[in-house]
């Protein structure tokens, strides 16, 4: 969080702002920018307009906007913000939280309630993750953050990579799979279909929230009991899951939902080399390719889970003869849909759909 002696406070006034960047009004710096709203918020240079005011007009501004600054005020431009600016810093009692991914944002805001600032740099349920590249404008707010969210296990290495290039001592980082205890090699990224790791998630934000604003530890702490309270129906619904339809099988794209799959106790046929040629961009083999279809053909399966988020001409295929077969498909996704769902429901929906299409025959391609 930028201090109040260095935070740019800006003044409005027709075509032109003042821009100040001292608190003293003794070493007052200050400078006319353009006020053309089309105009970036980074630009330096004054853009002449009609009908300018006077330096009389702007020296007036001036020493107005710095007689508010000595006072402690905060001047701030409406309706005047760059969409790659943040319209304001925080305020001093909130925590700005970046995280890699958007479920892992929704449960920071979960935890840090009104006290933090949570950026999501993963949201779109619409692209693919695998294949993010994060823009200067990403960079920015991790340099601003206090904590950062990344999962780890080679998903988003932008963000140790963006982190590590505004190096900043005091601030938190969670990183979920050196929270899980998993090793770099660990096969399948996607840990937060595992019903494990939320809980987990939440406790370590708690504790670092609290590190970073100790004044409101207890509401963070619980903030956490409650969120994980709140997961108990969910890891209810996999356990009667698991009672009653332990050893139903499955077959799959990629191994997006395989932590929740496991967990109900659904044995994916999909052989892990498809699943990782998949993930990864390249082509499975004929064999592989043959024998996943076959599932569908031969009445093997009793679901199709779909990763829904990332598609090609053959996993559509695939789709389609698994439809056609009368197998069920269920969409999964890697990124939260929004708006809608928090964590919480989202899961219980992605449980729901799966149940629904063994138990039913109902697919849910879409949530």
């Amino acid at each position: 969080m930028e201090s109040l002696r260095h935070c740019h406070r800006i003044c409005n006034r027709s075509k032109y702002r003042v821009l100040l960047s001292e608190t003293d009004p003794d070493k007052l710096g200050w400078m006319i920018r353009s006020g053309d709203p089309t105009r970036s918020a980074g630009t330096t240079q004054a853009t002449p307009a009609h009908d300018e005011e006077t330096p009389e007009e702007m020296c007036g501004l001036a020493k107005v906007a710095a007689g508010m600054v000595a006072l402690g005020a905060v001047v701030i431009a409406t309706g005047w913000v760059s969409s790659s600016t943040p319209a304001a810093a925080s305020a001093p009692s909130t925590v700005a939280v970046v995280a890699g991914e958007n479920q892992y944002g929704n449960v920071a805001s979960q935890v840090g309630g009104k006290y933090v600032r949570v950026y999501s740099v993963d949201s779109n349920p619409n692209t693919d993750p695998h294949t993010y590249e994060a823009t200067p404008s990403v960079g920015q707010q991790i340099a601003k953050a206090n904590l950062l969210i990344e999962n780890g296990v080679g998903y988003d290495t932008f963000m140790g990579t963006l982190a590590s290039a505004s190096p900043n001592s005091a601030r938190k980082v969670v990183d979920v799979q050196h929270l899980l205890g998993l090793p770099g090699s660990t096969a399948n990224p996607h840990l937060w279909y595992d019903p494990k790791t939320m809980p987990a998630v939440a406790k370590a934000l708690a504790r670092d929230l609290s590190a970073l604003d100790p004044a409101h530890a207890a509401t963070f702490h619980a903030n956490e009991t409650k969120f994980v309270a709140s997961l108990q129906p969910w890891l209810n619904a996999i356990a009667a899951f698991r009672a009653t339809y332990a050893g139903t099988t499955a077959a799959t794209t990629e191994p997006v939902a395989d932590y929740l799959l496991t967990a109900m106790g659904i044995k994916n046929r999909t052989p892990w080399q498809f699943q990782a040629d998949i993930m990864n961009g390249t082509d499975p083999t004929p064999q592989d390719v043959s024998l996943e279809e076959g599932f569908f053909t031969k009445h093997q399966v009793k679901v199709f889970c779909y990763n829904q988020q990332v598609t090609d001409p053959l996993t559509d295929s695939i789709r389609q003869d698994a439809l056609a077969a009368h197998v069920p498909v269920v969409g999964v996704y890697e990124t939260m849909p929004v708006p809608g769902y928090d964590y919480q429901s989202w899961m219980m929906t992605e449980l729901d759909a799966i149940k629904k299409a063994i138990t039913t025959g109902v697919s849910t391609q879409h949530l």
